[in-house]
């Protein structure tokens, strides 16, 4: 008896936009019921790669194939009807509609071909939700209401409301706390075991160890690994794969006392909040110096940005360049 094909095959996929070769005749290999892993840098071409499987992008050269037979992915709907779902790092929800509204947009229970059945989509979606672990948000409440985890576990349901055989999940942990990820992975536990594929991109390689079965590494959009066994591929390798470099090379030895430590700021922020997007928050950047700003998806990590740079008008709060306070809204100044 004949072996299975792979459920999904990508092939000599190349795309091209003005002045960039995003994609260079790269390849994937997704067999049915899977976590597949897609790696590599920023720029390295997984986003441009999953909006061709998701029918967003068009590829100029390559070969795509479905269970041993080859299609044309001409766009979202006909991936959506093929049985490939993507859910974006960027949500692609409407704010302003209810959230069984977004569950069912585009095919909402109708009576008569044309009248929506409100109250059949607001139980169905509410049974999606429970599946996913989350009874307790609201099906008639508006999206824009919720928080970027539950956003994320909305645009989820949406994928599941279709029949498919393959989910894209771009950076999927990004928004979650370590609980809600523990909740991901069991989502996704329930979904392979149900024989449907998961193509998992993301940058915390502790995540591809716990839930991962192959590994296909992307570098400047090229392919450099394909089918990798996730448990027994080193990290080190990995890295090596991802950055053309060797681990020991990537992250430099620190000097014993860097001279930031006692050079003035260059910049200095001080007490800068925004009513209803974040608290005051002090800052202070050394010359020579590298700053972390971490949080969660939706913590308010941009807005503290934008407002440093004057995009947003702060509500309290300064901010000095090289000794000099700048005004609110001092974008040009800045520059």
């Amino acid at each position: 008896m004949a072996p299975e094909p792979p459920l999904l095959t990508m092939s000599g996929i190349t795309k091209l936009f003005p002045g960039v070769r995003a994609l260079d005749g790269v390849a994937l290999e997704v067999q049915a019921g899977e976590v597949h892993c897609l790696l590599g840098q920023n720029g390295a071409g997984k986003s441009t790669l999953i909006k061709v499987l998701a029918g967003a992008h068009q590829p100029d050269d390559g070969e795509i194939t479905w269970r041993g037979e080859t299609v044309q992915l001409k766009s979202p709907i006909a991936a959506m009807r093929l049985g490939v779902a993507t859910i974006y790092q960027e949500l692609d929800l409407v704010e302003g509609l209810s959230v069984a509204e977004n569950v069912f947009l585009g095919h909402e229970p109708t009576s008569a071909g044309f009248i929506v059945r409100t109250r059949e989509g607001r139980l169905a979606a509410k049974a999606l939700l429970a599946r996913l672990g989350h009874p307790e948000i609201d099906p008639a409440r508006p999206v824009g209401d919720l928080s970027a985890a539950q956003q994320q576990i909305v645009s989820m349901a949406r994928a599941l409301s279709h029949d498919v055989r393959l989910i894209v999940m771009d950076e999927p942990s990004a928004a979650l706390d370590p609980d809600e990820v523990d909740n991901l992975f069991r989502i996704v536990d329930s979904l392979t075991a149900d024989g449907v594929a998961v193509v998992y991109i993301s940058h915390r390689l502790e995540e591809i160890r716990r839930i991962g079965d192959r590994v296909t590494v992307f570098k400047d959009g090229r392919t450099v690994a394909v089918g990798l066994p996730a448990a027994d591929t080193p990290t080190r390798d990995i890295v090596a794969m991802m950055t053309g470099r060797d681990v020991a090379y990537v992250f430099p030895p620190r000097p014993e006392e860097p001279a930031a430590a006692t050079a003035e700021p260059v910049l200095r922020v001080q007490g800068l909040s925004r009513k209803g997007e974040f608290a005051p928050v002090d800052l202070e950047l050394r010359p020579g110096e590298i700053v972390g700003l971490a949080g969660l998806v939706g913590s308010g990590r941009s807005e503290i940005l934008e407002t440093i740079y004057g995009a947003r008008r702060a509500s309290t709060g300064t901010v000095t360049v090289a000794g000099e306070q700048l005004r609110p809204g001092s974008v040009r100044r800045l520059i």
